[in-house]
């Protein structure tokens, strides 16, 4: 997380928009699902494409999904099934703040990723 002195939610809010990409990739962490804490010592992980998680607040709470896209920009994911119907009937992706969702298995194709995640066993 991004270190600010203030305690004013206005400057809270301008360090998060203002904030260089390599710090906004830690706004995409997520917590680890129990199982998952105890196989790899970690409690949160930063959140890619290809793991799967479950929603556990708003509207779509409790769905379970496979993350179809990271916007590191925006600090959401896209999760497959959550989705909101505009007016003309048509489904679109709804985003989800990756505060909001558990990562219950992690997708585990990239070696650098696993390798990095086995340092701590």
């Amino acid at each position: 997380m991004v270190r600010i002195a203030s305690k004013q939610p206005r400057k809270q809010r301008k360090a998060r928009y203002n904030a260089p990409m390599h710090q906004r990739s830690r706004f995409l962490s997520a917590p680890l699902a129990v199982a998952l804490r105890g196989e790899y010592k970690k409690r949160s992980v930063r959140v890619v494409t290809g793991d799967t998680v479950t929603v556990l607040r708003g509207d779509h709470a409790g769905t379970e999904g496979i993350v179809d896209g990271v916007n590191t920009k925006t600090g959401t994911l896209l999760v497959h099934g959550v989705t909101v119907t505009k007016t003309d009937g048509t489904e679109v992706p709804r985003p989800v703040n990756a505060s909001n969702v558990l990562v219950t298995k992690l997708n585990v194709k990239d070696p650098r990723r696993v390798a990095k995640l086995e340092e701590r066993k």
